[in-house]
Order: structure tokens, then sequence, then C-alpha cells
């Protein structure tokens, strides 16, 4: 039998609905929004952008809302169990509770691949938009040598390191203060991406769009694929359970809004950039947004404004979404499956200083040295697959416990849930066996990582929670 966590005991363990585990509930309704979109909006839009146009052409607004359809049916099954079960492990302790730690050690595995490949992919990004900023604000450009990685012809990536690392000073230093830069950021790229469309849409060509789809379905999958990338980190929003005021009322509220607010803003951004200069000239260049203003406006000024608003749109999403990664790793070192120093908060900044510190070294590494694109494919996939556990759970939690207090129930159950998994499914088979190949030895390294470590230390083995009912009570009260 799969040892399970009951939602029960993993809100009395992490104490979500009194004081919180260690941590401080700082942030309302409107920073968990602003959270939520400071982790999704960033790399995927403004870089990212013109691989989904080299493989979809202008039907690339339609690879968007495919993706978002993917998502928002997720979206829906993480607004509930983020309601019912209100602690930092998001996804990990919702497989806990519903399919089991074994399950649930590979959700977190996966996890580690999803925010890690995030991160570093993100600031690898950064560091392109500092130098097309650098660039129209003095002529000048950063030295190659040190704004690439080896794969790409330098020698280290110093900027995408400094973000990391800015974002990690922050995180110690306590979660009001994160909330509040993220808040602040997420205005600005907010602002700057409404300006943009408000510039692309003044120069629309219809002629522009057409071919419409110049590869077909094919393109339309493959682009789905690569769009999906710019959803990812909506998740992220249900790692704060045990940091907001009022989590099962806020988180999925949180969710849906953010997600609302995102489609549309893509698909607009999207719209604007291939009907003011083509799919042709959006296609495979880098800093693309940037391009297209300076396009329109024969000026290099607006694409000076729109690489700043870059620059600080995907600083937040490194911010976010790292802030994601150690409270997930806080829950599983809390749960014994990985060491105990990752679950270590400060009793004077009320963050987890220690996790914090090794999630930034780690990271910052394939940032600085390493080129992702071979691991793009293996992250989206991953994240795929956790996204279909999460379908899976709200199925199982609402057979198993009939009787949980759910804040927000997914409509149309169970339909949606199992579009949501049949999605899934889909785009992962868009990304190729070659990925699927290199995601079944991933998961074969994390399954001996839980036989040889997590399985052993286990605090619900320890406990023997799931074998005496008795125990389960202890812990309960205890907690």
């Amino acid at each position: 039998m799969p040892r399970i966590k009951s939602p029960h005991l993993l809100v009395a363990e992490s104490g979500a609905d009194r004081a919180g585990h260690g941590l401080r509930r700082t942030m309302g309704l409107f920073q968990l929004i602003c959270f939520g979109i400071g982790a999704i909006v960033g790399t995927g839009i403004f870089v990212g952008l013109s691989d989904s146009v080299a493989q979809a052409g202008p039907a690339v607004v339609v690879s968007f809302l495919l993706a978002a359809l993917t998502c928002v049916l997720t979206a829906l099954s993480f607004a509930e169990l983020g309601g019912a079960i209100p602690v930092s492990g998001s996804s990990y302790s919702f497989a806990y509770a519903g399919l089991g730690e074994s399950t649930a050690f590979l959700v977190g595995w996966c996890l580690l691949l999803e925010y890690g490949v995030s991160i570093s992919a993100v600031a690898v990004g950064w560091s392109q938009y500092v130098d097309e900023l650098l660039h129209s604000l003095t002529g000048l450009r950063l030295p190659h040598a040190l704004a690439a990685g080896p794969g790409d012809g330098g020698i280290v990536n110093l900027p995408a390191v400094v973000v990391i690392a800015l974002a990690a000073v922050l995180l110690v230093r306590g979660v009001r203060e994160s909330a509040r830069a993220t808040a602040a950021m997420a205005a600005v790229k907010l602002v700057v991406l409404v300006a943009f469309c408000a510039i692309g849409f003044s120069a629309f060509k219809d002629g522009n769009l057409v071919p419409f789809s110049p590869a077909g379905l094919g393109g339309i999958g493959a682009g789905t694929t690569a769009a999906f990338f710019s959803y990812i980190g909506f998740d992220a929003i249900t790692t704060a359970g045990e940091e907001a005021k009022n989590p099962r009322r806020d988180i999925p509220v949180a969710i849906l809004v953010c997600m609302g607010v995102v489609t549309l803003l893509y698909c607009a951004v999207a719209l604007a950039a291939t009907g003011a200069i083509g799919g042709d000239q959006v296609a495979g260049r880098p800093a693309a947004l940037s391009y297209v203003v300076n396009e329109v406006t024969g000026s290099t000024v607006g694409g000076g404004v729109i690489a700043f608003g870059a620059v600080v749109a995907i600083a937040s999403v490194v911010l976010a979404v790292m802030y994601g990664q150690t409270r997930i790793l806080m829950s599983m070192s809390r749960d014994g499956l990985i060491p105990r120093a990752f679950d270590k908060v400060s009793p004077k900044t009320a963050t987890p200083v220690a996790g914090t510190l090794i999630v930034a070294v780690v990271f910052a590494l394939p940032a600085a040295f390493a080129s992702l694109d071979a691991v793009m494919n293996l992250c989206t996939v991953g994240t795929l697959a956790i996204m279909a556990v999460v379908n899976i759970a709200v199925i199982a939690l609402r057979r198993r416990e009939p009787a949980l207090a759910r804040t927000f129930r997914v409509p149309l159950y169970p339909v949606v849930p199992l579009l949501g998994v049949g999605f899934c499914a889909y785009l992962m088979y868009e990304t190729g066996w070659t990925t699927w190949l290199q995601f079944a030895v991933f998961l074969a390294v994390g399954l001996l990582v839980y036989l040889g470590y997590g399985r052993r230390n286990s605090t619900l083995a320890t406990a023997a929670a799931v074998a005496t009912p008795d125990a389960t009570d202890a812990v309960l009260q205890e907690a």
C-alpha cells in the first residue's frame, strides 16, 4: 500500500491554519496576484515568443490559447487543492495526500527540474535584455565572454549569476520585502507590455498575418509546446500557503485571476508583434519585442523602454520561482525525504536561509556555464507530468476525502480534471520520443534517490502513521 499522508495531517504539521511553520503570514490577495504574475510573465513572452513564432507563424496566437487551455484546466485543480490543503508543498503535498509518498517524491524531483531550469533559463534571458538595455542607453555591448556560457561562445554568463544572487539576498531578508518587490516589478512589466501592444497595433497590417499557419496543424502543435513554457510558474502561488493571510480563500482566487490576465496579455502581445512586422521578422530573433518596437518607431528609444521592462520582468520571475522552490524543498525536508537543512527557518527573518542560499548556488552554476536548450523540452515534459498528477490527485481526494473542506471546487467534475490530463498528455507527446527517453532516465534516477534516502528517512514511516490510526492522532495532537 502507498504511504499516504492525509490532508489533515499535512495542514496540522505545517501549522497552516495557525501561525505557520516558523513563517509569517504577510501576503494578502493583491500580493498573491502580483506574486503569480511575477512568477509567470517573463522570459516566456519577452524571449520565448520568437521561438513559438518560428514554429507556428502568426498562428502563435492559437498556440498560446491551446497552451493556456491546458494550464487553465490544471489551474482549476490547483485552485481546489490549494484552498483545501494550504501548505508550502504545492503539487508535492497534493500528490502526497492523493497518491502517496513515492509519487510525491517524484513530483518533488520533477519540480527541481521545472524550477531549476526555469530559474537558470530565465537568468540567461535576463542577460540578453541587460545587454540590449545597455546598448540602447550607451551604444555599448557587454563583453561576450562575460555575458554567455561556454556553450554559447563565451566564458561565463555573469549577469545571470548576478540576478540569481540578488533574488537570493531579497528572499533571505523576508517574504514581506520580497512580496513588495514582486508587486512593484509586476506593475512595471504589465505597463510595458500594454505599451508594447499599443505600439504594435498602431502599425498592424492584415497582410502580415498571411500565411496565418505556414506549417499547418503540426506547426501550431509545436508552437503550443514552445508557448507552454511561457505559463510555467502559476503553480508557485500555492507554495505561499503558509505565508498567506487567508490561504483557503485567496489562493484559488489568485490562481484564476492570474491565468485570465496572463492569457489575454500573451495573445495580445503575440498578435501585435506578428501583425506589426510579420512572423518571419519575429521568428528566432533575440530580444524580439525590442526589435519590433524599434522597427515600428524607427528609433532605439522605444526598444530601450521594452528592454528595461524585460529586465524588471525577468528579474521578478527569478525571485518568484526561487521562492517557490525553497518552500517546496522546505516541505520535503519537513517530511524527511531530503536533508533537514532545507527545513531550517531563521527566527530573525522567518525565511529558510540555508535552503535559499543552497538553491541560489546550485541554480547559478548552469546559468553561468551551461547551454540550457537541450533540457528545455525535458523541463516542459516534467512540468506537464506534474500537472497531470495534480489533476489525478483531485479525483483521488474527491473519492478518499469527500468531506474535506474545499473553498473552491473544480467545475464539471470529473470532466475538467480528465481533460486536463488529456491535454497534458497531448503536449507531452509533442515533445518527441527523445525527450521521453530523457525523462524516463530522469525519473529512474529520482526513484533510486527515493529508495536510497527518502524512503528510509521518511517521518511518516518513522511515526508509522499509515499503519496505526492512533499514531496519526498523536501526531495531529502534537502538531
